[in-house]
């Protein structure tokens, strides 16, 4: 079991001090969070924190590490954690906090990304909407080396408990919040995914009206019928009848883009609905085409061209930490035996120019639509009248990181130097054993701690396989009938809890909205906060809008628990059943 303070701390690094375009503005320290490879390579995750004064730095790299945590704890950020490069610039505020927070009245405070809760303070907006400059926010971003808008994202993170965000260009998050790591994601799924909002309010308390434009361009939401939807082969038909991974089935569900009637949405609650829950398949869908599209699928191997008939050819495909990817070989249209690489004088080409062609496409069952799939193609021309000169190459030029444990179930990789005359061998073992040979191996780690070894041209990689999934304890008030209300408290030394109520969906466990160290209060119908009812028991889920019937959710019901650590393993299951009485 992996703590997730350990799985982050291992990866930072200090590059040390940096000054902004403006001189006056003041210095940054840019801090590696995780690397997995060149930036060129990667998607890269630049989180900026904002009214952080020096002596509150280790909160903020505190507030970094809880953020990050978690989105590797929600897919598709889980399976494609390999495919981002995450790095954290601190920036010394003059003064401590944001703007405007929580209310109008509130101080201005002097701040380098002039956060401000309500818009930047602008009366006509709504209080949780937290803003940032978005030209001092690209100033600091571009202190880290190599990255561009068209390759990064920036997430700036305010000095604030007050609930707030937003996505847009730049995706903004209060640091401390109890709720505030699963803002995050969420306001990534409108600045890197293009997600709408499913609420039906914009702001709390004030109820949205009715829909009264045409077909949205939201892919999450549609005027469409589900027989309409199948039959035209619209927005989420793919997925309708699915079990939901924000919990109940997909289907059609009325309200959305701040409005309670004449729009519907996928899902009953998902991750662009109800902070805590995932995203479901039509979000992870999109989510998971726009973080490969980030991404060069294809990071390296032979460059395209001409070349020879009497050499080995690669391609270096990018390596979820779930699964591979496919890679197919053509010459003229035929196919060709072979992953990573194929040799050609086993083929033996007829003289003259050829066409070899490489396709790399992701499998994922989170894409069904086949012009979402991730895809990458290679081509060469084969000309039997270029010699290949003879080249080696390093034994090892990249692998999956070995400062920190594998997950029982990740995909380990190594890749090699590039001889144009030979296929170099990889030998994989599990405690000594023989499992696999190649570039990569999926691991199925028996529960436990396991040492997993690749050896290659002399070169031998070892890496600590972490393959005991996280403990969770629940503790509750004495007994199994409670009356009124009753509270739960999760607990994993190593890992982040989530729950679910009667087979709904997996919620993450942040203790309470306005106090991470309370525990999660249940009751009949929600204890309402700020708008929203948390920890409702009865139809409608456990956050649900002010303006959602909600009946009385007395009677038994089950609630499980699990927790997910940071090599990816989750732990077992366990329930417990209570009866609610008035």
């Amino acid at each position: 079991m992996r703590k997730w303070a350990g799985f982050v701390a291992a990866f930072v690094l200090s590059l040390g001090l940096a000054t902004p375009a403006y001189a006056a503005e003041p210095a940054a320290t840019v801090t590696e969070v995780q690397v997995t490879g060149p930036v060129a390579q990667r998607f890269n995750l630049v989180v900026l924190g904002d009214g952080y004064t020096a002596a509150e730095q280790p909160k903020f790299f505190a507030d970094v590490e809880r953020h990050v945590s978690t989105l590797w704890s929600l897919e598709p950020f889980k399976s494609y954690r390999s495919y981002f490069n995450v790095y954290a610039v601190s920036i010394t505020s003059p003064e401590s906090g944001v703007d405007c927070d929580p209310s109008l009245d509130a101080p201005r405070r002097n701040t380098p990304l002039d956060m401000g809760f309500w818009g930047g303070c602008n009366p006509q907006s709504v209080q949780r909407l937290l803003t940032v400059d978005d030209a001092a926010a690209q100033r600091y971003a571009d202190l880290v080396p190599g990255t561009t808008p068209a390759n990064r994202q920036i997430l700036a993170l305010g000095n604030s408990e007050t609930y707030g965000g937003a996505g847009g260009t730049y995706a903004t998050a209060s640091g401390g919040n109890a709720l505030s790591a699963l803002i995050s994601p969420h306001e990534l799924g409108h600045s890197l995914g293009g997600l709408d909002d499913e609420y039906d309010y914009y702001a709390r308390n004030v109820p949205g009206g009715a829909y009264e434009g045409g077909e949205p361009d939201s892919i999450h939401h549609t005027l469409l019928t589900e027989p309409q939807m199948r039959a035209q082969h619209a927005k989420w038909w793919r997925w309708l009848g699915e079990p939901s991974e924000a919990g109940g089935t997909i289907g059609r569900f009325e309200g959305g883009l701040y409005t309670q009637t004449g729009v519907w949405r996928p899902s009953r609650h998902s991750m662009m609905k109800t902070l805590g829950y995932a995203f479901d398949q039509v979000g992870r869908e999109r989510m998971t085409q726009r973080i490969s599209a980030k991404v060069p699928l294809i990071g390296g191997g032979t460059p395209a061209g001409t070349i020879g008939a009497d050499r080995v050819v690669r391609v270096r495909p990018l390596h979820p930490v779930s699964h591979r990817l496919d890679v197919t070989w053509t010459l003229d249209g035929t196919r060709l035996p072979g992953r990573d690489a194929v040799d050609l004088r086993r083929e033996h080409v007829k003289p003259g120019k050829h066409t070899l062609t490489a396709t790399v496409t992701d499998p994922t069952p989170f894409v069904r639509d086949p012009a979402a799939r991730p895809t990458a193609t290679r081509t060469w021309t084969v000309d039997t009248a270029v010699v290949t000169p003879p080249a080696g190459g390093p034994a090892v030029v990249a692998s999956t990181p070995v400062s920190r444990p594998v997950g029982a179930h990740d995909v380990v990789y190594v890749e090699t130097g590039e001889p144009t005359g030979s296929i170099p061998e990889v030998l994989w073992t599990l405690d000594g054993r023989l499992v696999g040979t190649g570039s990569d191996i999926a691991l199925d780690a028996p529960r436990g701690s396991h040492t997993l070894t690749a050896t290659t041209g002399g070169t031998t990689l070892t890496w600590t396989v972490d393959a005991t999934g996280p403990t969770t304890t629940a503790e509750l008030p004495p007994g199994t009938v409670y009356h009124g209300s009753f509270t739960m408290r999760l607990k994993s030394p190593d890992g982040m809890p989530e729950f679910r109520v009667d087979g709904d969906g997996w919620h993450k466990f942040y203790g309470w909205p306005t106090d991470p160290e309370a525990p999660y209060l249940f009751t009949p119908r929600g204890t309402e906060i700020d708008g929203l009812a948390y920890g409702n028991l009865g139809e409608g889920g456990l956050t649900v809008s002010p303006f959602s019937e909600r009946k009385p959710g007395y009677g038994t019901h089950r609630i499980e628990y699990r927790s997910i650590d940071a090599a990816g393993n989750v732990g077992p299951t366990k329930s417990v059943t209570v009866t609610l009485l008035p």
